[in-house]
């Protein structure tokens, strides 16, 4: 019970960059305290945690905030070192998967939510985007798994790469259904595709997302909510 309390989250509901927080707590076996925001109105200890963004997640560890959530991966996995490690040892591989976690992160997720905020040429143009950052990936993917051929999915030991491709493209088809395109194409992208589909099977994910009917509303609200604000302005 003491480490409950010593280890807290602030997040929102399906948000992503909560869910990868989260999901790379329990990988790593941490108890924790969620703590359930209104970003419409942010509870005060959210905005002195987090007073430059004022935003989640912020994980907050002994009384003391850390936020932004590739930030706050790094730090779990540097605080718990006697638990499931999120990067590798090797340096060099290190690197690597930091690479592609900001390329994942910074490319491919900001276009895919840019499809989902705005309607006509530019989200034609962000979709676009998507289907040109998931052959750079595909292709990125088959260099770091030469062996095999395909992301290895070991039971429930997931690194820093799993935990994100699986915050955001476990609800793939609630995007392909709220947004009427194809986003994970398994003839075009069979490693991303093989990979996605190995980690919504295991039963640590499966209790943590939330289901297909409950993705698609909160997206179609989210898109809603954007588009009336966008058009408002």
């Amino acid at each position: 019970m003491e480490e409950v309390k010593r280890v807290k989250l602030h997040g929102v509901g399906a948000n992503p960059y909560s869910k990868r927080v989260e999901l790379a707590l329990r990988i790593k076996g941490i108890p924790y305290e969620y703590i359930e925001e209104d970003m419409s109105n942010k509870s005060q200890l959210l905005l002195t945690y987090n007073p430059v963004y004022k935003r989640i997640p912020v994980l907050v560890h002994n009384e003391k905030p850390v936020v932004e959530s590739l930030v706050i991966l790094e730090y779990i996995d540097e605080n718990w070192r006697n638990t499931p490690q999120l990067l590798p040892d090797d340096p060099l591989e290190r690197a690597k998967v930091r690479f592609w976690a900001n390329f994942i992160q910074q490319e491919l997720f900001e276009a895919m939510t840019l499809a989902v905020r705005y309607d006509g040429e530019v989200q034609a143009k962000a979709i676009d985007e998507v289907d040109e950052k998931m052959k750079v990936l595909e292709e990125g993917m088959k260099e770091m798994f030469p062996e095999s051929g395909s992301a290895s999915i070991q039971g429930e030991k997931l690194g820093l790469l799993d935990v994100l491709i699986c915050s955001i493209f476990n609800s793939y088809k609630a995007y392909e259904e709220v947004l009427g395109v194809k986003i994970l194409d398994p003839e075009r992208f069979p490693l991303v595709f093989c990979w996605v589909e190995a980690l919504k099977e295991l039963p640590l994910v499966k209790e943590l997302f939330p289901p297909h009917d409950q993705l698609v509303a909160l997206l179609m609200v989210v898109r809603e909510n954007v588009l009336k604000a966008s058009s408002s302005t």
